[in-house]
């Protein structure tokens, strides 16, 4: 795939895998994507997976044909980017590898080495020439490893973003990008959100023409659209107006007291998403716990605590840095309900979360008091 003149697309497909890092279901797989450059000298832009050392490699060769290159780039070390630059070494025995301290310091953890005597350091702000494509790297710690750099070519204004602006999803799914790539921000990355405000406030004083992620397409029409959505996302602000309700229930009562919430609401005209915890993909549900405004937490009391999907869901909001929402609880006991008390302290420790005032207190089964706190519940969370 042609990006410019200088720069092609060297890049795979994977539709073996089923979860990425082991947790996110990519119905569509997963690109790992790699660049080239070509100019007096030769630079190839990060690595792929594993698995497709043959195929990339290969697809290097088609670009270079008998030319080597003259640098390997490395802008991040998670392995679905840095796996084959042993491999890769090891067919070009001349090419230099240029990257951080610290990616360097992970290169001897992965592959025994770090290539020395090939190894070429570089500092934030340090900038490489490959003839007329001038390379300036930009330090990106924290988004979301420590060693991250991002590399900016002003001769094509081309941001190579490294996992920034990625999505779930191979590149010949037929998908839409904001999706995507919400989940995939919001599960991997959305815990340093300052980190990337920070990015993209460098970012601004570039002329960006094109985006060059590490996964997902290539940008190079709307970019505001996707910007704007990255300073949403990373400064927590309220993407779209509406409801989430995620709940867990074993004998459905509590499911019940959950649908009928819904009902009212939409009756108000609330945009309503309800997820059943045991059964949705919980990194959708967290998805949509930051992109919308408000979120009802539904769950029984259960030894003493509460339902284990409900816990790891909310254990999955603060590990994420869940902040900046208003959230109210409907809790359901036989005897001795705590499960409010237990969802408010797990998210008190969360910055700017506004707890309603009306908690629904459902006992064994809905009864006209408790359906009384539910419309009462509605009509909070409608003036919110």
């Amino acid at each position: 795939m042609k990006i410019t003149k200088d720069i092609k697309y060297v890049g795979v497909n994977d539709h073996e895998v089923d979860l990425f890092e082991g947790q996110y279901i990519v119905e569509n797989g997963m690109a790992y994507n790699s660049y080239v450059i070509t100019d007096e000298k030769v630079a190839v832009m990060d690595t792929v997976d594993a698995n497709f050392k043959d195929e990339w490699l290969n697809n290097i060769k088609k670009v270079l044909g008998d030319r080597e290159p003259d640098y390997l780039i490395i802008q991040h070390m998670e392995p679905d980017h840095s796996a084959n630059i042993a491999n890769f070494m090891q067919v070009y025995k001349n090419t230099k590898v240029v990257s951080t301290a610290k990616a360097f310091a992970m290169m001897k953890q992965f592959f025994g080495t770090d290539f020395a005597e090939r190894q070429v350091v570089v500092n934030d702000g340090d900038t490489l020439s490959l003839g007329s494509h001038t390379l300036t790297f930009v330090f990106a710690p924290m988004v979301h490893w420590p060693e991250v750099m991002v590399t900016y070519d002003s001769t094509d204004k081309v941001l190579f973003s490294a996992d920034g602006f990625g999505k779930f999803g191979a590149l010949d799914a037929d998908e839409e990008w904001d999706c995507e790539a919400r989940r995939y921000y919001i599960g991997i990355v959305a815990k340093y959100g300052k980190q990337v405000q920070t990015l993209l406030q460098k970012a601004a004083s570039l002329d960006i023409a094109i985006i060059c992620p590490l996964h997902g397409p290539v940008l190079t029409e709307n970019l505001g659209h996707y910007i704007n959505l990255y300073d949403i996302w990373s400064s927590y602000r309220v993407e779209s107006e509406g409801t989430v309700i995620a709940y867990t229930s074993v004998y459905g009562h509590t499911k019940t007291a959950a649908e009928k919430l819904a009902e009212l609401l939409e009756k108000k005209g609330e945009k309503v998403i309800v997820y059943d915890l045991a059964r949705c993909d919980m990194a959708e549900a967290v998805e949509d716990a930051f992109r919308y405004g408000k979120l009802v937490l539904a769950t029984i009391t259960y030894n003493g605590g509460i339902f284990p999907f409900m816990h790891d869901f909310i254990n999955r909001l603060e590990e994420h840095s869940y902040q900046n929402r208003t959230v109210a609880f409907i809790e359901n006991g036989t005897w001795a309900s705590t499960a409010a008390k237990v969802m408010k302290g797990m998210l008190e420790g969360c910055k700017d979360i506004r707890f309603a005032e009306n908690t629904v207190t459902v006992k064994s089964a809905l009864n006209d008091e408790s359906m009384a706190q539910i419309e009462a519940l509605a009509d909070e969370l409608c003036r919110a």
